[in-house]
């Protein structure tokens, strides 16, 4: 018998054949490039034509002006606000979710300075371990944040032990908590995930390893806890698992289209710039592409529209 997700995949090439075949006649036909973006390959826009209120749910800003924090083990190049601007110009996008990087720690001045700099239209997911106080939770929430990020791979400024706990805090908030980390990890971690007082939201397809992720119990795991209300996913980092590569990702996108197919409401896009696990790799992605990729796993139009505006809008609070 057919597997579905194997029919999806293979659609899912045709379709990106397609695209890619026709790639620089569009650009050129529609609109004329734009200037490179800083940490982005390619100067073209991306094809797919995003609805007003798109959210870009995932990316950073990087400052050397600021200091790492003593166990930063990833120090990306500078990466600003009028880059990244630039780069909404190339997607279409114009609301945005900055997510503190694990290399500056529980050190939050970079990201309320940058959410400020988008006046309203940006939201942040801040970094904070059990010592935050109440004063400190309010002037982030004040400032745009509506998240506490855990980046568990490798642990580090934060610790599943804390999750919990931060968790009862920020909830009456409506806030939720976000976590990375390896499959195997949030394996570990399940009673964890299904026992939070708000919702979890996995980073990057939930790092669910390939090949034949569609039948991890990674996949399985996060995909109950989706249809069940208490967590959402980001289609984003396609290059992080992946065993087949650019252009296609098709394994990763694969996922990405099942993770949809299974919770429509409850998934989410972001571009994962400036790309800080590529930058060391020296093999920066094409984001005009990545976002393309998003109608490949997600070929209906409405469920992408709620993908970019209605699920970003209901968790990051926007106006």
């Amino acid at each position: 018998m057919s597997n579905p997700f194997d029919q999806r995949r293979r659609n899912a090439l045709k379709t990106l054949g397609a695209l890619t075949a026709s790639a620089a006649g569009f650009a050129g036909a529609a609109e004329p490039p734009l200037q490179p973006v800083k940490w982005s390959t390619g100067t073209e826009r991306a094809r797919t034509k995003v609805p007003a209120n798109a959210a870009d749910c995932h990316h950073h800003i990087y400052d050397s002006r600021y200091p790492w924090a003593p166990e930063a083990t990833s120090k990306p190049g500078d990466a600003s606000v009028a880059d990244y601007r630039q780069l909404q110009k190339r997607l279409g996008t114009t609301r945005n979710v900055i997510v503190q990087p694990s290399s500056y720690g529980i050190d939050n001045r970079l990201l309320l300075a940058s959410i400020a700099q988008f006046n309203g239209r940006a939201r942040g997911i801040a970094v904070v371990n059990t010592s935050v106080t109440e004063a400190q939770l309010t002037e982030l929430h004040n400032g745009g944040v509506r998240g506490i990020r855990f980046n568990l791979s490798p642990p580090g400024t934060t610790t599943l032990d804390m999750v919990r706990p931060l968790a009862e805090r920020v909830a009456t908030m409506g806030w939720h908590v976000q976590v990375n980390a390896p499959a195997a990890y949030l394996l570990e971690a399940r009673t964890t995930w299904f026992d939070l007082p708000c919702p979890v939201v996995f980073d990057h397809l939930a790092h669910v390893p390939e090949p034949d992720a569609l039948h991890h119990p990674a996949f399985e795991m996060v995909t109950e806890l989706l249809t069940t209300r208490k967590a959402y996913v980001k289609l984003t980092g396609l290059y992080n698992d992946t065993k087949v590569g650019p252009p296609t990702y098709a394994d990763s996108v694969a996922v990405a289209g099942g993770f949809a197919k299974a919770a429509p409401d409850r998934v989410l896009w972001g571009s994962d710039w400036p790309h800080p696990t590529e930058q060391p790799l020296n093999r920066i992605p094409n984001d005009a592409l990545l976002l393309d990729l998003l109608s490949v796993a997600v070929p209906e139009e409405s469920v992408r529209d709620r993908i970019l505006v209605d699920n970003p809008a209901k968790l990051y609070q926007f106006e």
